[in-house]
């Protein structure tokens, strides 16, 4: 019995994170999260942005570690090295950019709303549980040989591109950010000379990785989910620099995706 519960627990759990991303990206084109760029008034009380980026984000860290080793496949070589990547991630989305935040003397200029470390901690305690509990416990194909290694090996390469992607322009944000105390220039170089927002790019990318490494239906919704949440904010962050800096703005840079969106 409590082997079907928590079958129907985890199941619902998956619908409600795969039929989450449709109103989330529908919700997006007409209202953006109130941080960054787009931050103003009317959203409560905030937090300065590198605690609220290390709450928000810290489920992804305990509540995987707490989950993991109750799954069948805990001790399982496979599965620690599948969610390793996942972990290395949210290492550096926890810890390391919320400290990379707090050494930028501009961090705490701008609050982070409240409300939306919020939404973002309860979208990953959903998200944290899901993909947890997936690589240790419902992967059933531990077992496949060199096709389990196959999808691992290709999922990674993309993984680990993303990755890259997202954290060095990460980087180049928070130093000009830095170096013009607080306020925006125009990004130049690297992927910011194809897309507004490579850093969204990378992460994409990086969850696109995730899906194939994983092969399942947990990975394609956090994917999915992703390109629901980042895209549309790509594309309003990519209106408000062509908004702000007109024709100085670059007109073949795309949003989000290099030469097509």
């Amino acid at each position: 019995m409590e082997e079907i519960a928590d079958q129907t627990f985890f199941r619902y759990c998956l619908l409600t994170l795969i039929f989450s991303g449709p109103p989330t990206a529908v919700a997006l084109k007409f209202l953006q999260a109130p941080y960054g760029k787009h931050n103003r008034t009317g959203w409560g009380p905030s937090v300065s942005p590198p605690i609220a980026w290390f709450l928000m984000e810290s489920p992804t860290l305990w509540l995987t570690l707490l989950v993991f080793p109750f799954g069948r496949h805990a001790l399982n070589h496979k599965s620690l090295i599948l969610i390793s990547p996942y972990l290395i991630h949210y290492f550096h989305r926890t810890i390391l950019y919320p400290l990379r935040l707090l050494r930028s003397s501009s961090s705490g200029k701008s609050g982070f709303p409240i409300s939306i470390a919020a939404m973002a901690f309860t979208f990953n305690l959903l998200n944290a549980y899901i993909q947890a509990r997936w690589v240790s416990h419902y992967k059933d194909d531990y077992e496949d040989g060199l096709w389990f290694w196959w999808r691992f090996i290709i999922g990674l390469v993309v993984f680990v591109a993303g990755m890259w992607i997202n954290i060095t322009s990460d980087r180049t944000l928070v130093r000009l950010k830095k170096e013009n105390r607080g306020g925006y220039v125009i990004p130049r170089g690297g992927w910011f000379e194809l897309v507004s927002c490579p850093n969204y790019f990378g992460e994409v990318v990086e969850w696109l990785g995730w899906a194939v490494m994983t092969w399942s239906w947990a990975g394609i919704g956090f994917f999915l989910y992703t390109c629901s949440n980042l895209i549309p904010r790509a594309r309003a962050s990519h209106k408000w620099y062509s908004d702000k800096f007109k024709d100085e703005y670059p007109k073949t840079r795309k949003a989000v995706i290099p030469f097509v969106y």
